[in-house]
């Protein structure tokens, strides 16, 4: 069960993270936005990465072996690469509609699932 609040909590981070982080590329289409000097879209992008982060550090804690978790700290880390570019690539095609999804997008994705599998190879 904490395997499974962990992974939703990651998944949550990182709605929140790759808003943080690219949403204010779509919100330059907006005037309101246009008018914003850096300063206030960087202090937008923060106020965004906070969320991110009320989500990120209860799932690493909650997940991680040290505080009684399932998963280890590298598994907890190929977790989030694996969360983060999964949330990004549909952001992307959903909210941006310029990026094309090609063959070698989709072998990373079969090489992300490797390296999960690697992670949690138990010898």
């Amino acid at each position: 069960m904490k395997t499974l609040y962990t992974v939703l909590l990651l998944v949550l981070s990182n709605v929140f993270m790759t808003i943080a982080w690219y949403g204010h590329l779509k919100f330059a289409s907006m005037k309101w936005f246009q008018s914003l000097p850096l300063i206030g879209i960087i202090l937008i992008s923060w106020g965004i990465a906070f969320a991110e982060y009320c989500f990120q550090v209860p799932a690493n804690r909650i997940g991680y072996m040290g505080n009684g978790g399932p998963l280890s700290l590298i598994q907890l880390k190929v977790i989030q690469e694996v969360i983060s570019l999964s949330v990004f690539t549909v952001f992307t095609l959903a909210v941006f509609r310029t990026e094309s999804f090609r063959w070698n997008h989709i072998l990373a994705f079969f090489l992300l699932i490797a390296a999960v599998y690697l992670v949690f190879r138990v010898k």
